[in-house]
């Protein structure tokens, strides 16, 4: 595979960057999530693309893709949201592989807090209820959210499916007050050690990781006004420049969907202005020198097997300009 994507992405000025995106590395496989990455998979991911690509910290790459400088082949590997198993689990096997990654830390969650969406999955996963009853409670389309079966898993993981979705959008706010009455109503206390500790923060980049800003709360920066999602970026920078003692660089949209999560032509312009040297989407492609440094897209194959799971990253080569696609199973 090495001559093929050597000629899709050459060195130079006509080089391409793929950046791979995480969320999570699971310490075993999740019934709920299957598709969820866990830890002998991201080895064996990390063996893949260790073999097939010039991998480069993310800043690094970012300069190197305005100057035309990158190699052949390159590629940078991130996590977003700062959960804890990024710290427990994926930095190990980062280092046994001799890989630089940047994780993206949503501030607001550290030492202790949750997001919306673990509240909600908590929920439904640990309800001993056989039937999850959410009437009253209104989604994001104003829709009554209904009554669940909880029989098995399967039943938690169409549950699941329909809740995020419905919750998703609704104002920041409100999509708290929504999952915890949903935790409230499933009659669970959901776990407050999922999301990293300040200290393991400061591990992951004394580990020689790369530490990027993803606001504070993680909202949808397009449904706030500009202040607004100025004031959730700056503090998230703030946070980490002290909680560090260096400066930030990097951002990442939270969710990351040009036009649905972010505004192509607000949220970049506030990156630059608030001093980002590069900012992340999660628009499937490959970036190109001469596009937009603050909506450098990302995107990881889901496929188990070697051979597809490379196919599809020498796709994303081919359509490196696409603009339009989404990511898959982001939150």
């Amino acid at each position: 595979m090495k001559p093929l994507l050597h000629l899709l992405s050459p060195a130079g000025i006509h080089a391409r960057l793929n950046v791979l995106i995480f969320h999570r590395v699971l310490p075993q496989p999740d019934p709920l999530f299957p598709d969820e990455v866990d830890a002998a998979r991201f080895d064996e991911l990390l063996g893949w693309v260790k073999s097939w690509f010039n991998v480069l910290p993310l800043d690094e790459a970012a300069r190197r893709l305005q100057d035309g400088s990158l190699p052949a082949r390159a590629a940078a590997l991130s996590f977003d949201d700062g959960y804890a198993d990024n710290h427990d689990v994926a930095l190990p096997l980062l280092q046994r592989h001799g890989l630089p990654c940047s994780f993206f830390v949503a501030t607001g969650f550290l030492d202790g807090g949750r997001m919306w969406n673990d509240t909600l999955i908590e929920a439904v996963r640990r309800s001993a209820l056989p039937l999850l009853d959410l009437r009253g409670l209104q989604g994001g389309s104003g829709e009554d959210l209904g009554r669940h079966p909880l029989g098995d898993t399967a039943s938690r993981r169409a549950v699941l499916g329909q809740l995020i979705a419905r919750v998703k959008y609704l104002p920041p706010e409100p999509r708290l007050a929504c999952v915890d009455a949903i935790a409230a109503r499933a009659e669970v206390i959901p776990p407050d050690d999922l999301m990293m500790s300040t200290e393991q923060v400061r591990r992951l980049r004394r580990a020689g990781m790369q530490i990027g800003a993803h606001t504070v709360s993680h909202p949808i920066l397009a449904s706030l006004d500009a202040n607004q999602a100025a004031d959730e970026m700056r503090r998230s920078r703030d946070a980490l420049q002290a909680l560090l003692g260096e400066t930030v660089g990097l951002f990442a949209y939270p969710n990351g969907k040009p036009g649905t999560d972010y505004l192509p032509n607000v949220h970049p312009a506030i990156a630059r202005e608030l001093g980002f040297e590069a900012a992340v989407s999660t628009r499937w492609a490959a970036a190109r020198r001469g596009e937009d440094i603050f909506q450098i897209p990302r995107f990881t194959p889901w496929d188990r097997g070697r051979l597809k799971f490379c196919l599809r990253l020498v796709n994303n080569l081919i359509r490196g300009d696409a603009r339009n696609a989404t990511i898959r199973a982001s939150y």
